[in-house]
């Protein structure tokens, strides 16, 4: 439901209590699935300065992005608490001066709310023309049973010190949210798993020319410039030594389910770390600023 966050949180409360019905223990969304990629820009001349009917659009986008302490992710708080899944979603955060969208995953845990929201670190290309850039403060992994999970967006996915940031906190299971094609998926799901000897869920979304509402300003000068506009989703899960557990879903909506086994982490651990026995600590190091980069601190005397 592109656009609508009231009515798209319905739709991920819904697949968060079907995947609890699938004895799912985590569930993922892909990257601002609540609600909705900028789909518009590369297609309308997103660049154009000062331009009426791209401020119409950006208006249009930021009426729908949502707040981390606002009521539609406190309905998916309660989902998951009902249900005891733990679930990864991606959203259009709004900043709280109100004019800004970052591109935030978000970690819901089950007892404890959302944990944690990693604003992406670097929006990738024409992306730039509706998020800002993100900080480091959610670059966090979290408990769940047996493993130890971690969460990025989109191409951040492909940087290797963000990558290596993770895989140094201990993460089994690497969650990559993408706004959804098979071409993103198809590689790099595999490589990092193989890299961090983890497994790797990959969240694809679907977008159809029929999901973007009829009062978007923009809708039709980009739906004329293509006929599909390429979002199948590309959901997928490959196993820590590389191999696929579930290749990349091309164009199906529903639940795509793996068994993982902590073990299996482990034991192919054995011959490779990045972060542990094939870090050489005495040649690199790296440092990460986690501070929550806000626009100003207010002091206050009591």
């Amino acid at each position: 439901m592109w656009g609508d966050r009231e009515a798209t949180t319905h739709v991920v409360v819904d697949w968060i209590r079907r995947a609890a019905d699938a004895d799912v223990d985590l569930v993922a969304f892909g990257e601002t699935f609540l609600s909705g990629y900028p789909f518009w820009i590369s297609l309308t001349d997103g660049a154009r300065f000062d331009a009426s009917d791209q401020k119409e659009a950006y208006a249009h986008y930021l009426a729908g992005a949502v707040t981390i302490d606002g009521p539609e992710l406190a309905a998916v708080a309660d989902a998951a608490a009902e249900t005891g899944v733990f679930t990864y979603l991606g959203v259009t955060e709004r900043s709280p001066s109100g004019g800004t969208v970052y591109a935030t995953l978000v970690a819901v845990d089950p007892t404890r709310g959302v944990v944690s929201a990693h604003r992406k670190l670097m929006p990738t290309h024409e992306e730039r023309m509706a998020w800002g850039i993100g900080d480091g403060h959610g670059l966090r992994t979290h408990r769940v049973g047996e493993f130890i999970v971690s969460g990025l967006n989109c191409w951040e996915n492909w940087v290797p010190v963000i990558r290596h940031t993770l895989y140094a906190q201990g993460t089994m299971l690497h969650v990559a949210v993408w706004p959804g094609a098979v071409r993103n998926t198809v590689d790099s799901t595999r490589f990092i798993a193989l890299e961090g000897r983890c497994y790797v869920l990959s969240a694809g979304t679907l977008l159809r020319p029929d999901d973007i509402p009829e009062e978007f300003p923009l809708r039709e000068q980009a739906l004329a410039r293509v006929a599909d506009l390429g979002y199948d989703g590309g959901s997928a899960v490959a196993g820590p030594d590389g191999r696929w557990v579930v290749e990349p879903v091309s164009g199906e909506e529903r639940l795509v389910v793996a068994d993982v086994d902590a073990d299996t982490v482990r034991g192919e651990r054995q011959n490779f770390d990045p972060a542990g026995h094939y870090f050489r600590a005495d040649v690199f190091h790296v440092e990460v600023d986690r501070t929550r980069l806000d626009p100003v601190v207010f002091t206050e005397q009591t």
